[in-house]
């Protein structure tokens, strides 16, 4: 509910004083030339009454002496600022008055002005402005930015570090003997390890190809807008799992693996792993 201001309480308080006060007056003036029916009705306001303000109250009795007059014989003078009836069906409802004869509008206040105040709403229950700080940012040009800038601090570490350290490579290749065991390169090993257990086409193509649908509807499965891993449990499993299978056959074919790609320990029969 909405809490009207204090200044408008206290104008309304007085208001009801002055109205009480007006009609305690006129009840003792009319209690003397009065019949005892009029007597009752006047001590005992109506609660619509004690509602509607003096002016109001007043112009209506005119208004009504006006018609009675006008009923008996038309001997009643008129009022002498237009008469109108003040009208408020429950208690509590906004009073209108109508003309009888002058140039007031319908529903006009003191001095013929038509505004009316319906409610006071503080603006806090229409409108919250909050200043929340938030963790995004545009991609261009901060992420980008950031990123290019590392990408030439890469570059520019990997050409000094080639200039002073010359890469580990092997003697020329003898294309009459084939080295025992022939491994991959590390990044492929892991297939290779698949290639030992499966079907080419299980190890080459379904195995992979799973993997990589997998991790491309991730994000459509997960749409957990945190960044915390302990909110992204789906995502870290899955992700990890990924790690955690692609690893373990790296390992195994890179220091496992002796001649003819057997499997061996490395503490027994040596290490078959070279860069």
């Amino acid at each position: 509910m909405t809490e009207i201001p204090e200044h408008l309480l206290k104008r309304a308080q007085a208001a009801r004083d002055k109205a009480q006060a007006d009609r305690a007056e006129g009840a003792g003036g009319a209690a003397a030339d009065s019949t005892p029916a009029g007597d009752a009705a006047a001590a005992a306001p109506s609660d619509a009454e004690s509602r509607i303000p003096a002016h109001l109250l007043e112009r209506s009795r005119a208004a009504k002496a006006q018609k009675a007059g006008g009923a008996e014989g038309g001997d009643t003078a008129a009022p002498s600022s237009g008469g109108a009836v003040a009208v408020a069906e429950r208690p509590g409802d906004i009073v209108t008055a109508a003309p009888t004869g002058g140039g007031v509008p319908i529903g006009a206040g003191p001095g013929g002005h038509t505004q009316r105040l319906l409610t006071v709403v503080k603006s806090g229950s229409i409108q919250e402005v909050k200043a929340s700080p938030v963790d995004k940012v545009h991609t261009w040009p901060h992420l980008l930015a950031a990123e290019f800038v590392a990408a030439l601090a890469c570059l520019a570490f990997t050409f000094v570090f080639s200039i002073f350290v010359n890469a580990p490579l092997l003697q020329l290749a003898n294309t009459n003997q084939t080295p025992n065991p022939s491994k991959a390169p590390w990044y492929f090993l892991g297939l290779q390890e698949l290639l030992t257990m499966f079907h080419p086409m299980v190890a080459g193509v379904t195995i992979p190809g799973v993997g990589l649908i997998v991790l491309i509807f991730a994000p459509y499965i997960d749409k957990n807008p945190s960044n915390k891993p302990e909110d992204r449990k789906f995502a870290t499993s899955l992700m990890t799992i990924h790690l955690m299978f692609w690893a373990v056959l790296v390992i195994i074919g890179s220091f496992f693996r002796g001649p003819g790609f057997n499997f061996t320990l490395p503490w027994r029969d040596g290490l078959f792993f070279e860069l």
